[in-house]
């Protein structure tokens, strides 16, 4: 007999926790699901200590959903019932804090609640978009149809914003490592040079003067500079989380040469993912252009599509308002009227998002293969200025010694 900890999940949704005096951990958690509770976590209570728990991030969240999803489409598809399948996945999940979320959807779903219910529970998690699908497969009938789109949904948005998020990793480092060594430079090595310099007591070259000067302001100023530019930071953080901020930040974001048409080239392709997913399971046009604005990133592209929403309750179309708006590029538009005049507008939101994920991969990477070598010149222009500056002063040292 050992003593064992446990936590579990009570039908009030509450968490209990305590110790069980048991031969194993299954008879303690057959013991548990005897009482009603729902088992979440079961060890030796010498562990109780040691338990420790990372912090869920949005990337975790963002691979939990994605296999959730994966997991439930196959269940499903295997025609296994839907607590079950539910039940299974949350055993196979890894990590426990999704597992108690899992457990908590089919606790809520066994109450009597429609699964899409027992999703939105968990905003955390599971968005108004991801919610909506489900509801509308629940209405079809067609659950394993819906989960099968939502894993391709989440699939194809987690590659692409990792595709992004990779590419600009380098340039962000070189620009870091950059500024960085100048920064040494001119504080640490350069003020050696410079006593030296004085006590041989020689007039210096123009290019060296201009490099003391440089290196006497990092000096002066250096950490008050760093300082400043990092309460500048927090502000400007906070600054954009105002809807004001945000919309201005946004739009100038939307400015900035390459970077721009690669920001709205990814919005489009998000936008024509969430649009195709969305017309596929039958759910109503406005209803699908409300869903995707909440999930755009820019909020000036989002709060364009106000006006496409009004526009399609006036019988316009989407085609015609999207292209009015102005904040999408014109193929978007141009697309959207040949699915409008086919009768096949979620195919064409689906071809769409393919072209400007396709597009936003080409502009980031005209992006990144422009930017590189430029700021490669641009810091080997400024450090082999330093190192000259500091050869023909010691240069005309040797001169005035011979």
């Amino acid at each position: 007999m050992a003593s064992y900890y446990f936590k579990a999940l009570a039908s009030d949704g509450k968490m209990r926790t305590g110790t069980v005096t048991a031969e194993t951990d299954k008879r303690v958690a057959s013991e548990l699901r005897r009482q009603g509770l729902t088992p979440i976590f079961v060890g030796l209570e010498e562990k109780k200590g040691l338990e420790f728990k990372l912090p869920t991030f949005k990337r975790g969240r963002r691979a939990d959903v994605l296999f959730f999803t994966q997991e439930l489409s196959t269940l499903l598809n295997a025609t296994i019932p839907l607590d079950r399948a539910i039940s299974i996945t949350a055993e196979l999940t890894e990590r426990e804090s999704f597992r108690f979320v899992v457990l908590d959807v089919l606790r809520v779903l066994k109450s009597g609640k429609t699964l899409a219910d027992s999703l939105a529970t968990h905003p955390d998690y599971f968005g108004e978009l991801y919610v909506n699908m489900v509801r509308a497969g629940e209405a079809s009938g067609s659950l394993a149809v819906i989960f099968e789109r939502l894993a391709e949904f989440e699939r194809t948005r987690d590659d692409l914003r990792n595709y992004i998020i990779s590419s600009l990793v380098y340039p962000t480092l070189l620009t870091l490592v950059g500024c960085t060594s100048i920064f040494i430079l001119l504080k640490f090595v350069v003020p050696r040079f410079a006593a030296v310099f004085e006590d041989a007591r020689v007039p210096m070259p123009l290019p060296t003067k201009i490099m003391m000067q440089a290196s006497y302001f990092v000096q002066t100023w250096g950490i008050p500079i760093i300082i400043g530019l990092f309460v500048l930071f927090l502000a400007h953080q906070a600054w954009i989380r105002t809807a004001s901020g945000r919309l201005k930040w946004d739009s100038f974001r939307l400015k900035v040469p390459l970077l721009g048409i690669a920001l709205r080239k990814a919005e489009t392709a998000r936008f024509a993912r969430a649009m195709g997913t969305l017309v596929a399971a039958s759910v109503p046009l406005v209803q699908c252009i409300n869903i995707a604005r909440a999930i755009l990133n820019n909020r000036r592209m989002a709060r364009s599509l106000e006006a496409v929403a009004q526009g399609v309750k006036r019988g316009e179309g989407i085609s015609t308002p999207l292209r009015r708006a102005g904040e999408f590029p014109p193929l978007a538009g141009h697309l959207l009227l040949v699915g409008e005049e086919t009768g096949r507008i979620d195919t064409m939101f689906e071809r769409m998002a393919e072209i400007y994920e396709v597009e936003t991969k080409n502009a980031i990477k005209r992006f990144t293969s422009l930017f590189e070598p430029l700021l490669i010149l641009v810091m080997g222009i400024i450090v082999g200025a330093l190192v000259l500056s500091l050869m023909l002063a010691i240069t005309s040292v040797n001169d005035v010694v011979m």
